[in-house]
């Protein structure tokens, strides 16, 4: 662990490695108190944010989601995330980009600037930790990490399938982005999961469904065996909306459903994927209007930190068991 220095670690860090302690309650909040910059040099991972929430279909809000995340994270930056046996950044340069700029009022050249904005962190050769904003925001993800990755294995949890048609292909919905996944080659169904679902889509267009009630009766060792298998060793791209969790646990979300998975479910699950061959990742829809004491940002800062132990157990060849 690096020795304490000058606060507001996201401007003072003098390094884009090791975690050091600094107040909870106080200093500029970037994602785990990272260093906020737009040099990509010898970067390893981009934490980015992309604050929008207009294609949302019930309650918007999820434009703060970035932003609330990012301040709850740092109730957790002074120390090793728990309880993996590794710091990830000690082993991986991360820094916080900051947000995705696009034109609000031109909603349909969003998809593009979303796009366009990941292809140059990637074009960088640095991987993505994607903050949202509402879940339609995957969907440009996916094609910018198609271009280098080719067909993905898509690892999905929500409430939701996000998997209704839209044979016209002109909407921007945060539950159409899969349907065009899928229908354009940006995914292989055969090799993707969906988990957590608790909602009514009687197509599954290919993909294996992992419902809420499997998780409740088989456990997690039996859903991180059959997403294991599912996957392989392809590239996986790993989606979290936040409203996957029972609105319980996560308030703060524009479609809570309720049924769904403890916090405690989703993090041993995620634990349980060490070693899958993670090429990019997100977490959505947290809406912190809707929040009750943080408890919604808390729980996606957290699993953020999951994937980025994720990350780096596959990339850094950690072999430690969490």
């Amino acid at each position: 662990m690096e020795q304490a220095f000058d606060n507001d670690q996201a401007l003072t860090r003098p390094s884009l490695y090791g975690t050091a302690a600094e107040s909870t309650y106080g200093g500029i909040t970037s994602f785990m108190r990272r260093r906020y910059s737009r040099d990509l040099t010898g970067v390893d991972l981009v934490v980015s944010g992309v604050p929008f929430d207009t294609a949302t279909s019930n309650r918007p809000g999820a434009r703060f989601g970035p932003r609330g995340i990012r301040n709850a994270s740092v109730q957790s930056a002074w120390a090793r995330h728990w309880p993996w046996q590794f710091d990830p950044f000690d082993h991986l340069a991360v820094i916080d980009y900051g947000d995705c700029s696009f034109d609000h009022g031109r909603p349909e050249s969003v998809p593009a600037s979303i796009q366009q904005h990941a292809e140059h962190i990637l074009g960088a050769g640095c991987a993505m930790l994607t903050l949202g904003g509402d879940h339609f925001i995957t969907y440009p993800l996916l094609a910018a990490h198609a271009k280098v990755h080719g067909p993905l294995s898509l690892v999905h949890f929500d409430a939701h399938s996000d998997t209704w048609p839209d044979e016209e292909g002109q909407r921007i919905d945060h539950g159409t982005m899969f349907y065009h996944a899928a229908r354009h080659g940006l995914v292989d169904p055969g090799r993707s999961v969906q988990i957590g679902l608790r909602t009514t889509n009687d197509d599954t267009l290919g993909f294996q469904v992992l419902d809420a009630r499997q998780v409740h009766r088989q456990g997690v060792d039996a859903i991180v065996a059959a997403i294991r298998e599912r996957v392989g060793d392809h590239p996986v791209y790993l989606t979290f909306d936040i409203d996957c969790l029972d609105p319980a646990f996560a308030p703060g979300t524009g479609t809570p459903v309720c049924g769904g998975l403890s916090t405690v479910q989703a993090l041993d699950i995620l634990g349980g994927l060490r070693g899958i061959n993670l090429v990019g990742m997100d977490l959505v829809e947290v809406a912190p209007a809707y929040d009750s004491a943080e408890i919604t940002s808390l729980a996606g800062a957290a699993l953020a930190m999951e994937m980025v132990c994720l990350y780096a157990a596959r990339h850094c060849h950690l072999t430690t068991p969490p």
